[in-house]
């Protein structure tokens, strides 16, 4: 019965194995076939692939150039909008006194595009009027027919003065008409060049809702912070915010104000280039500075991208795009065809390594890379869906690097094994118990390189962040594979007749390993003198690696031994 154990055990975790491979395949075909966003290769980075290039430039009231730390701050919230993984490889930089330049791998989405199109500067605004984005009536005819523009001869001006931001005065003649004929999908004037101290039209990003706001009461430069997160106890998703001192006091007032209101005057808009992007309504004063947005039609991901939208949307300047065009590879694919030949003749050189060493043990760690690369590979085309993660020439060095990390592991373990059965063990308790020494080194070194992993991709520059990713990725796949795979393997190989009788192309033949001990309590005798002409040159070979094997206190106490043994024969001779 105790013999059986480890062999369940092994077949248990060869089994969870199987099942987490057909997992990482079953999700990357979901992207793949369903929501048809994954791929079946790694996405490659701006130094292997090549993309579109970006340029914006920066718009200030006065016409004059934004100061450097204007444009800083401005590439910092655009690099967090674009690169918000911190792994997709963009590029984002400075150029003269005012453009931004955007580097993007691969052609752009519109998910992508829009973002960096949303550059101006969040406002907060009061909802005077908000319906349904329609733009057309039923005529006398029955006919469903757009309303006019207005004309000049309406009043534009209110007819009395606005006593707050709020106040339905903001709403003119014009401005009513003109919300009437607002169509959300070919706007007529470009809302995003609104006067802040004036009211504006303006639409959701879906086009279903127009609003008439008020004047800006407060900018997105007071927004500290957004998350988002699932609030227990009314089971719903939500967003926190958290304003800065001097907008804490603004929106209490903005608050202590709109709670009174009826209607769709106790909305407030968040705009971001000319569209609202929320418009929640104010359900009781906020005095703390934290209000939280929440509803029956926000979910997990609409409350992250909102989050997002709300953290990074304070850009301290506006911008439009200059140009926007393709760019090539800067290294191209000849590179990374060199890199994966680096990486196949390491490869090549750590197997032929291991079947030297090792004899058969070396098809066992043959077995374990090639499991290893088929993990990897899936894992980096689900982050690529997932995470943007795209594989930078960097990343490719990490990956060969972890080849040489990972045959340490198995010399550590497979040496450990032999230091059992020089110990004069079985085979099958060689195996147990080497791993439970092994296991140890293992673990702490493993560790050690991730650590070393994650400190590089939080401090380095971003080019050698890919580097740093991939690196810690293969390491925790590393030990994941020793658990799963490497340990139930030889669990296994143990018990056959090859491997568990030591045969000498095993690889775990105790006399060509040069066992001292005996049982564990009798040590194997050693030459003190030149060996005879009969010895064959295996013997001589395991005696030597024996000897070579030893340590001193081993060597003293074989040497005791022998000279024991060489006492009691003279003393029955002279018997």
């Amino acid at each position: 019965m105790a013999t059986s154990t480890p062999v369940r055990h092994a077949w248990r975790a060869l089994t969870g194995l199987i099942a987490v491979i057909a997992v990482l395949f079953g999700v990357n075909a979901l992207g793949v076939h369903v929501f048809e966003k994954s791929s079946w290769t790694p996405e490659l980075a701006l130094d292997l692939q090549g993309g579109t290039q970006i340029t914006l430039s920066a718009q200030t009231e006065d016409g004059a150039n934004p100061s450097p730390e204007q444009l800083q701050q401005a590439v910092g919230i655009i690099r967090q909008r674009v690169d918000a993984s911190g792994v997709s490889e963009s590029e984002i930089l400075t150029e003269g006194g005012r453009n931004i330049v955007v580097q993007v791998p691969g052609t752009i989405d519109q998910e992508t595009s829009d973002r960096l199109e949303a550059s101006a500067q969040m406002t907060l605004r009061p909802v005077l009027v908000a319906s349904q984005g329609a733009n057309t009536f039923i005529g006398e005819d029955g006919t469903e027919t757009p309303y006019p523009w207005p004309t000049q001869s309406l009043a534009a001006t209110p007819a009395a003065e606005p006593t707050n931001a709020s106040d339905l005065n903001w709403v003119t003649e014009k401005l009513a008409a003109e919300f009437n004929a607002f169509d959300c999908a070919a706007p007529q004037e470009d809302p995003s060049k609104a006067d802040p101290d004036a009211a504006m039209i303006a639409c959701d990003a879906d086009g279903f809702t127009k609003y008439i706001l008020g004047p800006v009461e407060l900018d997105g430069s007071h927004i500290d912070d957004a998350t988002n997160g699932y609030d227990q106890q009314r089971a719903q998703w939500l967003v926190q915010l958290d304003f800065d001192d001097e907008g804490t006091k603004i929106f209490a007032e903005i608050s202590k104000r709109l709670v009174t209101m009826t209607g769709s005057q106790r909305q407030f808009a968040f705009v971001l280039d000319g569209l609202v992007i929320s418009a929640p309504e104010m359900q009781a004063q906020i005095l703390d500075g934290r209000p939280s947005i929440s509803g029956p039609t926000l979910d997990a991901e609409g409350t992250k991208a909102l989050a997002e939208q709300l953290k990074f949307g304070a850009l301290p300047l506006s911008f439009v795009t200059e140009s926007n065009s393709q760019i090539s590879a800067t290294l191209g694919t000849q590179q990374l065809q060199i890199g994966l030949i680096a990486a196949l003749i390491g490869l090549a050189l750590v197997a032929l390594y291991s079947l030297l060493s090792y004899r058969a043990l070396g098809v066992v760690i043959i077995a374990s890379l090639a499991v290893m690369a088929v993990i990897t590979y899936v894992t980096l085309c689900i982050l690529a869906w997932r995470m943007g993660f795209r594989l930078s020439l960097a990343g490719v060095a990490g990956l060969i690097v972890t080849i040489g990390f990972t045959a340490d592991s198995f010399i550590v373990y497979f040496e450990r094994i032999r230091d059992e059965l020089r110990d004069g063990k079985s085979v099958t308790h060689a195996v147990e118990d080497g791993w439970d020494r092994a296991k140890r080194t293992i673990y702490i070194s493993k560790s050690v390189n991730v650590l070393a992993a994650v400190v590089l991709y939080v401090l380095a520059d971003s080019s050698v962040k890919g580097f740093a990713f991939t690196l810690g990725l293969t390491t925790v796949i590393d030990v994941l594979i020793f658990i799963l795979f490497t340990h139930p393997v030889m669990q296994l190989l143990a018990r056959t007749r090859f491997f568990g009788a030591g045969h000498p192309l095993s690889g775990m033949n105790p006399d060509a390993l040069g066992a001292v001990y005996r049982e564990r309590a009798q040590f194997k005798s050693l030459p003190t003198a030149a060996p005879s002409r009969g010895k064959s040159a295996k013997d001589l070979k395991s005696r030597g690696e024996a000897q070579r094997r030893q340590t001193i206190a081993e060597r003293k106490a074989a040497e005791a031994a022998v000279a024991r043994n060489a006492t009691t024969t003279k003393e029955r001779n002279e018997d």
